[in-house]
């Protein structure tokens, strides 16, 4: 399995409340969340694991680079972009082919529900992509999940008004290198946002299904880590 991350975000928020190191280095269960990340990913049969991380955050690259030594599987990209959706377009240009599964730098979840994600994604041989969602919703902004009974996505919405949607996305995406011609095609026509992309999956008519995960923690502001922290300790109490 080919895993990517985009840490390439400013993390402004984080750092107007006053949390001084960059975002992907804050540390959970005393380790940087994205270090958390990508031994998760080396536990889980990664052949390759690719990082974007934009051109301010030296620390990052110092710590990534740093960390190459023990995981030899991991990639970086250093480049700044406007969106996580361009992003992941500099990903998709050095990662191998085939599926993948994609994550944000600040998504939290138990390792066991990723196991349990991956192994279903693996052994997919009928969708296009299978989305992590969550009935938990802790975003300012959620991005709502329609899907029909069979848990099919439909539709990604901004707002849930009609009660249309019964998931919001967890921010973990697996999908295979299908995705990619319409990834550029998207980049060409100046569509903004990885939520967009998202809808032009649906619109070309990519068969996307979701996957039900409890619960998911997105840190976007300071109370968001202590949120995550507690998340990680509940789980280890219940082990």
């Amino acid at each position: 399995m080919n895993y990517a991350i985009i840490a390439a975000g400013e993390g402004s928020r984080l750092a107007q409340e006053g949390i001084s190191l960059p975002k992907p280095l804050v540390r959970l269960d005393g380790e940087p969340m994205i270090g958390r990340l990508i031994r998760i990913f080396a536990r889980h049969n990664a052949e390759c694991i690719t990082v974007i991380t934009n051109e301010f955050m030296t620390q990052v690259q110092d710590y990534l680079r740093e960390l190459q030594h023990e995981v030899p599987q991991l990639r970086l990209v250093v480049k700044t972009t406007p969106s996580s959706m361009h992003s992941l377009w500099e990903l998709s240009r050095v990662m191998p082919a085939g599926k993948f599964c994609l994550t944000t730098v600040d998504t939290i979840f138990r390792e066991d529900d990723f196991a349990r994600y991956v192994e279903a994604f693996e052994a997919d041989a009928e969708h296009d992509g299978l989305w992590a969602v969550t009935h938990w919703v802790d975003d300012e902004k959620p991005l709502w999940v329609a899907t029909d009974d069979d848990d099919r996505i439909t539709a990604f919405l901004d707002r849930n008004d009609e009660g249309r949607a019964r998931y919001v996305s967890g921010g973990v995406y697996a999908m295979t290198d299908k995705a990619f011609p319409l990834l550029d095609d998207c980049i060409a026509r100046g569509v903004s946002r990885m939520r967009n992309f998202q809808r032009a999956l649906v619109a070309a008519g990519f068969s996307l299904k979701a996957f039900p995960i409890d619960k998911i923690v997105d840190v976007d502001h300071a109370g968001d880590i202590a949120t995550a922290q507690q998340f990680l300790q509940e789980n280890k109490n219940t082990l």
